[in-house]
């Protein structure tokens, strides 16, 4: 990471949009969807955003002090050891990882091999369904469910939209949320684009932010 040292950026800030960056796979993926959530933050709520995007290394111990961390791709999620030893730690200290599956390929590769560790790190039944009535819905917008993308079908390679997210709970707290349904392509525009936009579909981000932010 460049720019301010830890301490310095956590007192100037609420919040920083940390991307994690990984050994296996594509993990640069839907460059300008960061700066869209970061617009809707300063727009629709009073907390102090970096208004840059910030990529770690999963494997480098200072992505262990973010206050929410962004892992995404298309390909083969297979952590080394630091890694999934960061990505354990972080979790279960009370880190939060939003997890988007870009993959639209019949294989459902990210798919596949990022439930494989999560099953592999926290447990065979760790990652289950969250409910319509979770917080997350309601935690600044009011949804009745995950907003649908036009990117989703296919995403497993059963040409299904899956009316669900995913999460992994520790001691009652999400740490990971899972999504199949590729909000990275969805919120991938232009800031400037969302003017045109019946309704901006980027609401569901500010809800994930303050969740994690606050729980």
């Amino acid at each position: 990471m460049t720019g301010l040292a830890l301490p310095a950026r956590a007192a100037a800030y609420d919040f920083w949009f940390t991307r994690l960056k990984y050994d296996s796979g594509d993990w640069d993926v839907d460059q300008r969807m960061p700066a869209n959530l970061i617009t809707s933050l300063i727009d629709y709520t009073t907390l102090r955003v970096d208004p840059k995007e910030h990529v770690l290394d999963l494997s480098d111990p200072k992505m262990l002090t973010a206050p929410f961390c962004y892992l995404a791709g298309h390909k083969l999620v297979e952590f080394n050891p630091a890694e999934r030893r960061n990505f354990e730690t972080y979790v279960r200290n009370g880190g939060f990882v939003f997890v988007d599956d870009c993959n639209h390929d019949i294989d459902g590769l990210f798919a596949k091999s990022f439930e494989r560790q999560m099953a592999s790190i926290f447990g065979p039944s760790a990652l289950k369904v969250l409910p319509k009535t979770h917080g997350i819905y309601r935690s600044f917008f009011t949804f009745d469910g995950p907003p649908n993308t036009s990117f989703e079908l296919n995403g497993w390679g059963d040409d299904l939209i899956h009316d669900y997210l995913k999460g992994i709970e520790i001691n009652g707290r999400l740490g990971v949320l899972y999504s199949n349904k590729d909000y990275g392509c969805e919120w991938d525009y232009d800031w400037r684009n969302k003017r045109f936009l019946a309704e901006d579909n980027t609401k569901f981000a500010v809800n994930i932010v303050i969740y994690a932010l606050s729980n």
